[in-house]
């Protein structure tokens, strides 16, 4: 039951994560316009590889390390004070590499001080903790007051083109202010450390093997935002943002499960439960599965009309971008149950880095040639084949202990289903005329499409969903 609140509450999180664009994206599109957006695009994807090195990896090594821990709350208060400590070190370091940056840098000095502050919100994050605990609901009521607040402020204070510094200073405060609401909670579980047994040091090498593997992901992740920056046009950089923001907060549907499992997998593995580790990733894989593809298949049946409606008229190539990138979708959260929750808490630590790294690698090889080839799309193109190659390596890496015929085994249902949905949605789509009343209706046609074929399908997720209900 604690594994069905958990999700719950990360799914809950996520749909509200999904409604605050929904919210606020049309209107800072238009008042801050592509270059504006751009500019905030442009300058936070810089900030985030400092942000990577202050984070060190800290991240999932920290939630990893209190979920093997937490039966002992002296051990996990010793130990979350000394990666606590460690993270405020190197996040110092990172703060002062990224000031020397910014002094350097003459464009954009103004945007580039308020993304700062998220440097600083790196130290004061510490909601791994939480996790390792397997305490999401902290975590997600805390994050959704602050961005209620965040929203009110953004349609108060924003108002021209010309206040795309207060934008980013709302949600760098608004980040900031978030992770500080986090601490008064610590005390129901830890105790003040014994100051002078502390080993900060000893994190530090673990979180080291888990860094390398981030910094290659966020080659693909960010690199791509910077270099459609270089190679085309900030405002082209905008596009892609959009359209990458989107997708991957749709994306957190399918993922959030990993999220959610990771800390059990891990305390489970410490007890030496592999049978049920490998039950946990079937089942997970499964109906992870079972979400991706209708994501997959419903964004890529709207997006032509309801782009340029919901952003305005001069983001209409932003349609076009999202399009190709629904394809990421299945590998994504194939790789968040793969490498997440069942690599990472196994210490399967080489296996993992090595698909991250071949995904950067495949994205530096493509990056460049298909920018200049096909431009924003390119780019798109290339995050898409990176993402594939994750996958498919850490799928091959664990062939022996989880084959993948048991992991497959009901995918055809979903990948069927998933097709007749989308011709029928995309068919509406073209011929029926945009509105919001028909952009829902296309919505629930769609979701009652694919819940039919799997039912006529007889799809086993259905049967495992309905005994969760009923918990």
């Amino acid at each position: 039951m604690q594994l069905i609140k958990n999700y719950l509450y990360n799914v809950f999180y996520q749909l509200f994560i999904l409604i605050v664009p929904l919210i606020t994206m049309p209107y800072i599109s238009r008042v801050l316009g592509p270059t504006g957006s751009g500019i905030n695009y442009l300058t936070s994807a810089n900030t985030q590889y400092f942000i990577l090195l202050g984070s060190l990896g800290i991240t999932l090594y920290g939630n990893r390390q209190i979920a093997y821990l937490r039966d002992n709350k002296q051990r996990v208060s010793q130990a979350f004070w000394e990666i606590f400590l460690l993270r405020c070190l190197t996040t110092l370091v990172a703060l002062s590499s990224f000031y020397i940056f910014v002094y350097f840098n003459h464009t954009y000095q103004g945007a580039y001080l308020m993304q700062s502050i998220l440097i600083i919100a790196t130290a004061l994050d510490i909601s791994w903790f939480f996790m390792g605990v397997e305490n999401f609901k902290v975590t997600v009521s805390r994050n959704m007051i602050v961005k209620i607040f965040s929203i009110l402020f953004i349609f108060t204070l924003v108002k021209t083109k010309n206040d795309v510094i207060i934008y980013i200073l709302i949600l760098s405060l608004s980040q900031l202010l978030g992770n500080l609401t986090l601490f008064p909670y610590l005390r129901h579980y830890i105790n003040w450390p014994q100051w002078r047994q502390l080993q900060i040091w000893q994190h530090l090498r673990p979180s080291l093997a888990l860094f390398l593997p981030q910094v290659a992901m966020q080659i693909y992740l960010i690199l791509n935002k910077t270099m459609v920056g270089w190679l085309v046009s900030v405002k082209a950089t905008g596009f892609y943002t959009y359209s990458d923001n989107t997708i991957r907060a749709v994306l957190t549907l399918g993922t959030s499960l990993a999220t959610v499992m990771m800390p059990r997998v891990a305390n489970t593995f410490i007890h030496g439960d592999i049978k049920q580790v490998n039950k946990y990733t079937q089942l997970s894989f499964d109906f992870a599965s079972a979400v991706a593809v209708p994501l997959m298949f419903g964004i890529a049946a709207v997006s032509l009309k309801f782009v340029p409606s919901f952003l305005g008229a001069d983001y209409s190539p932003v349609a076009y971008l999202m399009i190709i990138e629904t394809l990421l979708i299945l590998p994504v959260t194939w790789a968040s149950i793969i490498g997440n929750q069942y690599l990472i808490p196994l210490g399967r630590n080489r296996t993992y880095t090595n698909s991250v790294l071949l995904g950067a690698l495949v994205s530096i090889v493509l990056n460049v040639p298909l920018i200049l080839l096909l431009q924003t799309q390119g780019a798109m193109i290339a995050s898409v084949v990176c993402e594939f190659a994750v996958a498919f390596y850490q799928l091959y890496a664990i062939r022996q202990e989880l084959p993948l015929r048991f992991l497959f085994n009901e995918f055809w249902k979903y990948l069927f289903a998933g097709l007749i949905m989308f011709v029928i949605v995309f068919y509406l789509h073209l011929h029926w005329k945009f509105t919001l009343l028909t952009f829902f209706v296309e919505v629930a046609a769609g979701i009652s499409i694919y819940l039919a074929g799997l039912l006529i399908l007889k799809a086993p997720v259905l049967s495992r969903l309905k005994i969760l209900l009923a918990k």
